[in-house]
């Protein structure tokens, strides 16, 4: 895949993570739109057709919204925040499965583990 390719890629996967954590400080039309562009990857034409507005009405406002959710994320950091507090439980999960456990702690070692995976899961639900 091309480096230019994935690093459009990766912007729309981010761009749909800052939609989720705070696309309800957006209008109704800008989360709405978006959605479609960046999670269902409409271009730009079929969002217009869908709004009743131009191509450029659209691009104005994607720009606008990107702009705003940056600017979101850089004064509260909630993406970033989730990302580690992801990275630090999978890294708790790996060690976890590293640990032998004894009649005493097995049951403490699983419990653990669960609550892991609960956390882990709870983005994909």
């Amino acid at each position: 895949m091309a480096k230019e390719a994935f690093s459009t890629m990766e912007k729309k996967v981010t761009l749909s993570w800052l939609l989720a954590f705070y696309g309800d400080m957006l209008t109704d039309n800008q989360r709405e739109m978006a959605r479609l562009h960046w999670e269902e990857d409409y271009s730009l034409a079929e969002i217009a057709g869908q709004f009743s507005v131009s191509r450029q009405s659209v691009h104005d406002t994607l720009n606008r919204t990107e702009k705003q959710l940056t600017a979101l994320e850089e004064k509260l950091g909630l993406l970033e925040k989730f990302r580690k507090m992801e990275t630090g439980l999978r890294a708790c999960k790996a060690a976890l499965e590293r640990v032998r456990a004894t009649k005493d702690t097995e049951g403490h070692l699983n419990e653990a583990r669960r609550w892991i995976d609960e956390l882990l899961n709870q983005e994909e639900a």
